[in-house]
């Protein structure tokens, strides 16, 4: 019996690599989605095939649609029928007021977390629908704690992105239900991840850490856990909801 394929979208790093990994050690065959640091998605693809796994580690940007189907093209021939996929992939930029904004930052913006969450959301359904032939499958778009508190004077365009994914998911859950794929989301909170750095404060998460109820950040491999238990047959009577890996906000 073949191992249930998974695409990781951002699999490089943070969260994605973390899921990457765990993934692994559950038994998938994972590719791992990267935008330009080969290096980073190949170490995770190595990590997993010392540890006796398949991985395979495939360059796409996410916002370009041929990029997107050359990817899900290149897991199904490398790794077999696709059978999950995590839409982790996400750009986030320097931290700034609305008013200061520019049409070009947020159209790059939203053509990486919102096209490309659709993009790769629309690939998975055309290959795991069993109403086009395919075996079922989940879907888990990673969303953001931002979506619901708007991130005020740092990334309100990115906040903004991240709740059009979670109306996104909660629709294309609907839309697919009876074709036997899932899709949920996890919304994390302060997360220590280096997509600080890209917003320009690498230690924004222990500037904001009192925020949160249990006075700490969260750790990436705490959010995989929540990935993969949304995957897994364990939650098969669940679609179309969130968990939030917050630490109580």
């Amino acid at each position: 019996m073949n191992p249930p394929v998974l695409i990781v979208t951002g699999g490089g790093r943070g969260i994605g690599a973390c899921t990457a990994r765990l993934a692994a050690q559950r038994g998938y065959a994972v590719c791992i989605n990267y935008l330009r640091n080969r290096e980073a998605a190949e170490a995770v693809t190595s990590q997993i095939r010392n540890e006796g796994g398949r991985a395979v580690a495939v360059q796409a940007d996410i916002s370009i649609e041929s990029e997107v189907v050359a990817l899900f093209d290149t897991a199904a021939r490398k790794l077999g029928p696709l059978t999950a996929l995590v839409n982790n992939a996400a750009r986030l930029e320097l931290q700034m007021r609305v008013d200061s904004m520019d049409a070009a930052r947020l159209q790059r913006m939203f053509a990486t977390n919102v096209i490309g969450v659709i993009l790769c959301a629309r690939e998975a359904v055309r290959r795991m629908s069993t109403q086009a032939g395919g075996p079922g499958g989940s879907i888990v778009n990673v969303s953001s704690g931002a979506a619901r508190y708007g991130s005020p004077g740092e990334y309100v365009d990115y906040a903004a992105t991240k709740g059009a994914v979670e109306t996104f998911t909660v629709g294309l859950a609907r839309e697919v239900a009876e074709e036997g794929i899932r899709v949920n989301g996890v919304r994390p909170g302060f997360i220590y991840t280096g997509l600080h750095a890209d917003g320009g404060e690498p230690n924004r998460v222990d500037r904001v850490k009192s925020l949160v109820p249990m006075q700490r950040g969260g750790q990436p491999e705490e959010v995989a856990e929540a990935i993969l238990w949304l995957l897994s047959p364990a939650a098969s009577y669940v679609t179309g909801t969130f968990i939030d890996v917050s630490g109580g906000r």
